[in-house]
């Protein structure tokens, strides 16, 4: 399995995707590719196909995200660092749904 982190603007635009075979891998060269070209991660969201867990959202916070979503559910100890840090986590995404556990969208 091939896992992604995409880097998306505000309005959903795909603007930068990386994938590998390991999921922290992936996050890894989007936030590496991303610094080299001097993106603000803060001005849209961040993108993974795998379960947010708390590496993945230590990760997204050291980066700068405002916001992490997922396909899968994250864990307890994510949404804990998540809400001290302010990250917004959206997951269990899907084209037509998904669920917000911290913060607030918009």
């Amino acid at each position: 399995m091939v896992h992604g982190a995409a880097w998306c603007a505000a309005d959903g635009s795909l603007r930068m995707i990386r994938e590998d075979v390991g999921r922290h891998n992936a996050l890894d060269k989007l936030i590496g590719a991303g610094l080299r070209q001097n993106v603000c991660f803060s001005e849209g969201f961040c993108l993974i196909t795998s379960r947010c867990s708390f590496e993945m959202v230590q990760k997204a916070i050291l980066a700068g995200f405002s916001t992490l979503v997922a396909i899968s559910a994250p864990t307890t100890r994510a949404l804990r660092l998540a809400e001290q840090a302010g990250l917004t986590i959206v997951a269990l995404a899907r084209r037509s749904s998904q669920s917000l556990f911290t913060g607030t969208v918009g």
